[in-house]
């Protein structure tokens, strides 16, 4: 019997994508189905006949996961490290599997670096006056990262990286994670989140999103940091409840921040809205304010990351179909 090509299906492929899909394709032997369009209820048969579909950030709902069932879809790879968009509970039931996509963690720390220079040292403000040809120092002045107590909530692939990278600047670093990393001793001192909270200058976040995670920057811990506090957010946008946040920035509380990721930003990000009204309120306010950065989720876009999420997406979905070990796939 004539052994059957696999067959994967690429939803919202990115034109800077295509040439490690086309790559990996040709180096492995596979036919890849690919379109522009995110996958939704309207786009879900273009994936019939595949096993396999590969999807951003796009949020899979209960009755889009039945319907990729019905026309043969058994495993949906997302090209992320994050895959919360996609309702596990659902892909239980229904027999789904579902898998992520690592990346080099270099993206995001050395991005998350960088917001925290750029909030330390009052970037938005300074390129603000310099935009408008006002060059005096007011308001410009800056704080020193040595001089602070830095916490990095989440020590994993990023977060460790983060401690790794946060070692030349002479800065004390505390770390919190429900898994203390041994390669991180001598680097940062574990301690709870409450402490983590209470203590430090600037806080980053590292952390995936869970139930548990869920607001864990919220009215209640704003209120226990100190005051003038730096936030920095590279992970995920519910980590932070963005009510209690913009009142934190009002009062004076928050300092400074720099967030790469905020709460309802799937209908925005990646997607260009210029000429149309934005619908989350909150991101209009957000860049209002000169102490806070916004970036449209773009840490982990560098050329060896895009490299990284293609390949492993792919190399998934074809370890899924052969029946090998798959290091990829998400215990459900």
């Amino acid at each position: 019997m004539e052994r059957q090509q696999p067959r994967i299906f690429a939803y919202s492929l990115r034109s800077d994508e295509t040439e490690f899909f086309d790559a990996f394709r040709d180096a492995k032997d596979f036919e890849l189905g690919s379109s522009a369009e995110a996958p939704s209820m309207g786009s879900i048969e273009l994936a019939r006949g595949y096993p396999c579909v590969s999807i951003i950030t796009t949020i899979i709902t209960p009755e889009m996961l039945r319907e990729f069932h019905r026309v043969g879809v058994r495993f949906i790879s997302t090209r992320t490290i994050g895959y919360d968009h996609i309702h596990l509970g659902a892909a239980r039931e229904i027999g789904m599997r579902v898998g992520n996509a690592p990346y080099s963690p270099d993206s995001v720390a050395n991005y998350t670096v960088m917001l925290m220079l750029m909030a330390t040292r009052r970037m938005k403000a300074i390129m603000r006056k310099s935009a408008a040809q006002d060059f005096s120092l007011a308001g410009a002045r800056g704080t020193e990262i040595a001089d602070l107590t830095v916490g990095i909530a989440g020590t994993g692939r990023i977060g460790r990286r983060v401690i790794e990278n946060l070692s030349g600047f002479g800065c004390r670093v505390l770390a919190h994670d429900l898994r203390e990393n041994e390669a991180l001793r001598g680097l940062a001192t574990y301690v709870s989140w409450d402490e983590l909270a209470r203590t430090c200058d600037l806080i980053s976040l590292h952390m995936p999103a869970t139930p548990q995670n869920y607001h864990m920057i919220n009215a209640a811990s704003l209120a226990t940091m100190k005051d003038g506090v730096f936030i920095i957010n590279t992970a995920r946008g519910t980590l932070i409840d963005t009510g209690a946040f913009l009142d934190a920035v009002e009062s004076g509380k928050i300092g400074g921040a720099a967030l790469d990721v905020i709460e309802e930003e799937a209908e925005l990000y990646y997607h260009d809205l210029r000429g149309k009204p934005i619908k989350t309120r909150d991101l209009a306010l957000l860049g209002s304010y000169p102490n806070v950065l916004v970036t449209p989720h773009t840490a982990f876009y560098t050329d060896q990351a895009v490299r990284d999420m293609a390949e492993n997406s792919l190399r998934s979905c074809l370890a899924f179909m052969s029946g090998e070990d798959n290091p990829w796939e998400i215990p459900l």
